[in-house]
């Protein structure tokens, strides 16, 4: 059944919401009804979508493949304990002060934004474009700077429980790390200007040039008899090979955007005409997404001074575990929620922008089924197969087979929150669509709320050598509280989200992912009677009940009639074919 459009009151806004549409949208008329071509077909919106998201989804597989070879190749080098944690702590400083400072705003508001400009202004936006994009450059440069002068700060806020050897080398490390701020920030405001125009490859594709470059630094790494160092033993030539080196990475990621906004028709000149209206216009969205992005960071500082703590008790039960599986768990978010939502964000904003609330309800509606018909059979095969899979993965080199299981132990944990992450991640998208920032930011204070106190209760509660497992949890319940209380709020203001036939698609998915997950169960037993821990039982282990677990998701779903199966592999085919 169509879900209705829903009541509008004076300017076409739904009942209660005067934060909701641009000046410049276009009313729903009272019936609810759409003129003559206005409307597109629910199923030619869905095609679009999936053709967008296969086109993002092969380039994410490459960046993510790579990005999985090179969280290989730095456990072989580093392995689990405290040269890792000193590296990986540092390596997050610049993601976390960009998240804070900026990337929030580039990531989630700029697409809306510069697609009301290109609708609202004779130009087309291109005058906006041009100042929205210097005023974010120097913004870029001020936070690097100041970020770059407090790196010993941040060390200590963020690992405040090491020291010694071990701080000293991440404090060494994150003075080359932290600049990575600039590059991270130039990357994603490209990133926006292309997806603004629909052009949606090029971002997808360009990590690929960073991942090869760090692995090729760390084989160096390998090389020079990096195996086996310590905080205590590192060479400092070695020190600056990784800080030189994994800098280049991703200055050499921005460098490759390049080719792509040329061929969009951009060429940046710097314009300083700064608008008190463009301005306070970001701040009405950029002021709450930064609240909302300070209580992820919040929930982030916590999370790795617990994660700190526990590795004080037990080395592997600390960052570097922490690390490893949060970047195996974003992989299958990567390469179909990113992929979506990045494809459904400018159709949202559009249709948000002309008052079409029936058309953002049905993005929305698509987006969460191609999505989960992906996403779920992933999340219970990888709760099962989390183990053997880091086996295989990890245990070799630096890092011990008991430590590559653990880390397949919090994986899996992971995994098991895949579903409400990638819910909460697109109901987000949705506000930001409706340019409402500020619900999301109290939402957010919910999510860190929860996601402090299960994080601390894992501490306190857990013994030693599993306290990650209960921060990995202590994620996906934080996501499940942001994900109800997200949909509860919207679907009251939008009159519904499509959710009866959302429901039914997500458990037809459900029940066809139980007897993979129950066939890959049965595997991990079979084959661990006959072999010993270690990589080869992994491979086993991950090629048998993967792939068979993949068959029978396969055939049961055909049998449940999930039609968003054929629809995605139809995509798939066609894309392939193109």
């Amino acid at each position: 059944m169509t879900t209705p459009a829903p009541r509008t009151g004076r300017a076409g806004r739904p009942p209660g919401d005067r934060r909701l549409r641009p000046p410049s949208a276009t009313p729903i008329p009272p019936d609810g009804r759409r003129r003559p071509g206005r409307q597109a077909p629910v199923d030619e919106g869905t095609a679009s979508v999936v053709r967008s998201s296969s086109v993002m989804a092969l380039g994410t597989l490459a960046s993510r493949g790579t990005g999985f070879l090179r969280t290989l190749v730095l456990a072989y080098a580093l392995g689990d304990s405290f040269t890792a944690n000193a590296y990986n702590t540092a390596n997050t400083l610049p993601n976390t002060v960009y998240d804070l400072m900026l990337g929030g705003i580039l990531t989630s508001i700029m697409v809306p934004l510069l697609v009301n400009a290109a609708k609202r202004d004779r130009d087309r936006g291109r005058a906006y474009d041009q100042r929205i994009f210097t005023l974010t450059t120097l913004a870029l440069f001020a936070v690097t700077a100041v970020a770059t002068l407090m790196a010993s700060i941040l060390v200590g806020i963020y690992a405040s429980a090491i020291t010694g050897a071990e701080r000293h080398l991440m404090v060494i490390l994150a003075y080359f790390f932290v600049p990575q701020i600039f590059f991270y920030g130039m990357s994603s405001l490209v990133g926006a200007v292309l997806n603004a125009r629909g052009h949606f490859a090029a971002p997808m594709w360009t990590p690929v040039v960073n991942n090869i470059v760090v692995i090729a630094v760390l084989l160096m790494f390998v090389g020079t008899g990096g195996i086996g160092v310590t905080p205590a033993t590192i060479s400092a030539s070695q020190v600056q090979l990784l800080g030189f080196g994994t800098t280049l990475g991703i200055i050499a990621q921005t460098i490759a955007l390049i080719p792509a906004l040329r061929r969009v028709g951009f060429r940046w000149r710097p314009r300083f005409d700064f608008r008190r209206a463009e301005i306070a216009e970001m701040w009405r969205m950029g002021g709450p997404l930064a609240g909302y992005i300070v209580t992820t960071q919040v929930a982030l500082l916590v999370v790795m001074n617990v994660a700190s703590k526990a590795s004080n008790q037990v080395s592997y039960d600390g960052v570097g575990t922490y690390t490893y599986a949060w970047q195996l768990f974003q992989m299958p978010y990567a390469i179909v929620g990113i992929s979506v939502i990045t494809a459904l964000l400018p159709r949202m904003s559009a249709h948000a922008a002309e008052g079409r609330y029936r058309e953002v309800k049905s993005d929305f509606s698509s987006g969460v089924r191609l999505s989960s018909v992906i996403v779920v059979p992933a999340s219970l095969l990888l709760f099962v197969l989390g183990s053997p899979f880091a086996e295989a993965l990890f245990g070799y080199g630096s890092t011990k087979p008991t430590e590559a299981a653990y880390i397949g132990v919090v994986f899996g944990v992971f995994s098991l929150g895949l579903v409400p992450y990638m819910l909460f991640q697109l109901i987000l998208r949705v506000f930001y669509a409706l340019y409402d920032s500020r619900t999301p930011m109290f939402i957010g204070v919910a999510v860190m709320l929860t996601n402090i106190g299960a994080s601390l209760a894992a501490l306190a509660l857990l013994p030693a050598g599993h306290v990650v497992e209960g921060i990995a949890g202590a994620f996906g319940l934080s996501n499940v509280v942001g994900t109800v209380a997200s949909w509860w709020i919207l679907s009251r203001r939008l009159h519904g989200l499509g959710g009866p036939r959302i429901a039914r698609s997500m458990i037809r998915m459900h029940v066809a992912a139980i007897p993979a997950a129950l066939f890959a169960l049965a595997v991990t037993f079979t084959v661990g009677v006959v072999f010993s821990p270690g990589p080869i039982l992994g491979i086993l282990t991950v090629v048998i009940g993967g792939c068979g677990g993949l068959l029978f998701y396969l055939l049961f779903a055909r049998a449940l009639s999930v039609t968003e199966v054929t629809d995605l592999m139809a995509g798939l085919r066609g894309r392939l074919r193109h």
